[in-house]
């Protein structure tokens, strides 16, 4: 059997420096919040493959669900002969979507397709072409989504130029100085000096920044965009890629705030692993790309379709939103206890099970802290704990784990987080003096 190291180095032969990984770390097995590398070595995820198993590794559900369809076929192309499941999704999904209003949902592949695909139905809708994004969001890779994706490095530079008529405005970061008020005037200052409200096709928002570093937006904000794209004819597109299905307590992070989007894009956790993504919106909206505008071959998998399905099914039996907000409250609670101990421990932020922590220096929210951020997801790893970073200033660390995840590894992930903390802050400033 391959070692670690083995297979890093065919790794560093084989596949281009732009693909970047986390860790070097290989993975053989995984089941529910548990995964084991080449050598054997057992892990606690607190990543979920970045927010892609929110029902774990390999749910026996999911699992059956995705064996059943391979004994009847595993591609047709839904625009060549059509198949129930993808039907039954799309039912489901537009039934679960905030708002009263009729809807319809489209199924692909990636996340950056959803976007994509948001995009023309929006421009289509409205005849219109510009676009108003947000910084610190992340949108996917693509040409059209890392011109939405409100950061340069690694994401923007030496790919331009990007999508014309693509402007940003600031996201509230309350712990970095930027207020509700701030975006608000710096979008009414946008519609006067760069673009007419009359020739923007859509408002694109994550409601709760993913690789930003999980700030929620306040609902007052998406109020006021609500407002702003009904006055303008605008299309609000929210982006819950990394943070719906359950993530955040609802089904949508959206429903916290009562209002309901005109497109909202869906991908990571809608098929427990398998790839699938989706736009769902409004119906009229939604039919306004001729026939033959919207598709792709591999688009709504059947074996995809399948698996979303018994998601949603474990999803409604195990009370996973329920349970979201269980693992949020107890992983908020852990972490402002480390804020008493450790004076790199920045502002805690959870919204149900999207948790977060900011690493700074001396306490200090201007003084971001990148480096121990690398080194903490390194020690983590060494004690068998798999984290990821995130944030504008590449200081924060997300929880991601499985809403299906045990108390008892629940806990013990977070005792070995606690280990790594110590041994990547200490030796230095960073533990606090007891009181």
């Amino acid at each position: 059997m391959s070692s670690n190291a083995e297979l890093h180095a065919r790794r560093q032969l084989a596949v281009p420096r732009g693909v970047s990984n986390s860790l070097a770390v290989y993975a053989e097995r995984a089941a529910n919040a548990e995964l084991w590398d080449v050598e054997g070595r057992r892990y606690i995820d607190f990543a979920s493959g970045i927010s892609v198993l929110n029902t774990g590794h390999l749910h026996p559900k999911v699992s059956a669900a995705i064996a059943r369809q391979l004994e009847k076929f595993t591609h047709t192309c839904f625009q060549v002969t059509p198949y129930e499941s993808y039907l039954a999704l799309a039912e489901a999904l537009n039934g679960l979507a905030p708002g009263p209003t009729p809807k319809k949902t489209i199924f692909l592949t990636t996340g950056a397709e959803a976007v994509e695909n948001a995009l023309k139905i929006a421009r289509f809708h409205t005849r219109r072409s510009a676009v108003i994004a947000f910084g610190g969001g992340f949108h996917g890779r693509t040409l059209a989504c890392m011109s939405l994706t409100g950061k340069v490095h690694p994401y923007k530079a030496g790919f331009g130029p990007m999508l014309p008529e693509t402007f940003h405005v600031p996201y509230p970061m309350p712990y970095h100085g930027v207020t509700l008020e701030h975006s608000l005037q710096a979008l009414e200052q946008l519609f006067k000096a760069d673009v007419d409200p009359a020739r923007v096709a859509a408002i694109i928002i994550e409601p709760v920044l993913g690789e930003g570093g999980f700030y929620a937006a306040p609902a007052e904000l998406l109020r006021r965009l609500r407002g702003l794209c009904d006055t303008h004819g605008i299309v609000l597109i929210v982006d819950e890629i990394q943070s719906g299905f359950g993530r955040t307590g609802r089904m949508f992070a959206v429903e916290h705030s009562g209002i309901e989007p005109d497109l909202i894009t869906i991908a990571k956790s809608v098929a427990g692993g398998l790839p699938l993504s989706a736009v769902t919106g409004k119906a009229d909206i939604m039919d306004a790309p001729a026939a033959g505008g919207l598709g792709g071959t591999f688009a709504g998998s059947p074996l995809a379709c399948a698996a979303g399905l018994a998601v949603l099914e474990v999803m409604r039996e195990e009370q996973l939103l329920t349970r979201a907000q269980e693992i949020g409250r107890f992983m908020s609670s852990r972490l402002k206890g480390l804020q008493v101990r450790f004076s790199c421990v920045g502002e805690v932020r959870a919204l149900g099970a999207m948790v977060a922590v900011e690493l700074v220096k001396k306490g200090r929210a201007e003084a971001p802290d990148a480096e121990l951020t690398r080194a903490l997801v390194q020690a983590a790893a060494r004690h068998g704990l798999i984290i990821l970073s995130c944030g504008v200033y590449a200081n924060v660390i997300r929880f991601l784990a499985p809403l299906t995840i045990p108390d008892a590894v629940l806990k013990e992930g977070f005792r070995l987080f606690e280990l790594a903390l110590e041994e990547a802050a200490g030796g230095g400033v960073q533990v606090k003096a007891a009181s």
